[in-house]
């Protein structure tokens, strides 16, 4: 079984015991989070919601909260003797499937 949940203006395809990457939530670590669900799917059957099928709900726990990957963001005019260097980090939400109840 497999579902289509919305976290953080984006979706994600997810099943029980997956461990996904969503943008940071404020909650702590060990703590339930719940999603709304998209689109829900077993074997040959597909339940679309409008928005969201009613009665579906998705569980995960929060494991931690994680940085992505360094960004290095350069700027650089010619002539002028100007060049600069800066870096970014996104935060994200680690989060483990735990549930799906359809």
């Amino acid at each position: 079984m497999y579902a289509i949940i919305a976290a953080g203006g984006k979706q994600y395809r997810v099943s029980q015991n997956d461990v996904i990457y969503i943008e940071k939530v404020a909650q702590e670590d060990g703590s339930e989070i719940s999603f709304d669900v998209l689109l829900i799917g077993d074997e040959g059957n597909v339940t679309v919601g409008n928005p969201t099928v009613s009665g579906a709900m998705v569980i995960g726990k929060v494991v931690s909260q994680v940085k992505g990957k360094k960004i290095k963001v350069g700027k650089y005019k010619s002539k002028k003797n100007f060049d600069r260097v800066t870096g970014h980090r996104q935060p994200y939400t680690k989060v483990e499937i735990t549930a799906i109840n359809a």
